[in-house]
């Protein structure tokens, strides 16, 4: 598919957001006043702005509102629903710390099961998809929640819980980019099945449907080559895994920290651009790429 720009800053911003807001949710770290402000405030820009990001990418962005009315059948409608909870349930948690002083244990927790939930709607929106079969797998959701948490880990200097998960994530990464390219293939989708020819004999493509572009060519059938992104694969996974698992194995300085979210960061802007410029839909049949 064709990477959009908004889709990859919302995957990416939104879930170190909550990512951010479910340790602080669990009290991680300790602090009260301006200190737990700024945290907060991190969290609540980087989760909001992902979302934003989110609205921007629809066709009609006023009409964002009506993702809150399908919320039986639809991942993001859940999704929205879920958001909104996590602002409302970590706004007061964060007012009761940052100006009483007050941490209630309940509702951080509370806050932080939501935030959660969050980043596994927004992974179901892609893993509910047949007609990508790169995605539809349990270890889409996996892979999200656990860069989720890595770099929440991250965000609220929580180094120790960073080592560990960031290496999970890294085990997780690898592990998903090797059955993904597997996927289509087993999937058992062909020409055939998605014509539903295959009944009268051996299907083949004998002119494109069309001869010049349209939307789903633009949108669905984006191919990358091998190499490149053999390559990009090792420079995310170099930017987002080891060079923060390097800096954080350095003695601690805050430069360092920042040094290392920021190369998470960036590593994980790679990463979701592979996501999405990937995943070949099923779509492409029709028109022989694939």
């Amino acid at each position: 598919m064709h990477p959009a720009p908004s889709i990859i800053a919302f995957t990416t911003l939104s879930g170190l957001g909550f990512g951010l807001l479910i340790f602080r949710g669990l009290g991680m770290p300790g602090v009260t006043g301006l200190v737990a402000f700024a945290f907060f405030a991190i969290g609540f820009a980087l989760a909001g702005g992902g979302l934003l990001a989110s609205a921007l990418h629809l066709g009609r962005p006023e009409r964002a509102l009506k993702a809150f009315s399908q919320w039986k059948t639809s991942w993001l409608s859940r999704e929205a629903f879920l958001a909104a909870a996590t602002f409302a349930i970590m706004g007061l948690y964060a007012a009761l710390i940052v100006f009483l002083g007050v941490r209630v244990t309940l509702l951080g927790w509370l806050g932080a099961l939501a935030a959660l939930g969050t980043v596994v709607t927004t992974s179901m929106i892609y893993a509910q998809l047949r007609t990508v079969p790169r995605w539809h797998m349990p270890l889409t959701p996996v892979l999200f929640i656990a860069l989720s948490l890595g770099g929440g880990a991250l965000l609220a200097g929580q180094i120790s819980f960073a080592l560990v998960l960031l290496i999970i994530a890294g085990a997780v990464q690898i592990l998903w980019w090797w059955q993904g390219d597997t996927r289509f293939a087993t999937s058992g989708t062909t020409m055939a099945t998605a014509t539903g020819l295959g009944k009268i004999g051996t299907v083949k493509a004998f002119e494109p449907p069309h001869t010049g572009t349209n939307y789903l060519l633009r949108e669905m059938v984006h191919v990358v080559a091998r190499r490149h992104a053999v390559k990009l694969r090792i420079i995310a996974f170099a930017l987002m895994i080891a060079v923060p698992l390097v800096l954080l194995l350095v003695p601690f300085h805050h430069l360092l920290g920042v040094l290392a979210v920021l190369s998470h960061i960036a590593g994980v802007l790679v990463s979701r651009w592979l996501f999405f410029a990937e995943a070949e839909h099923v779509v492409g049949l029709y028109y022989g790429m694939r």
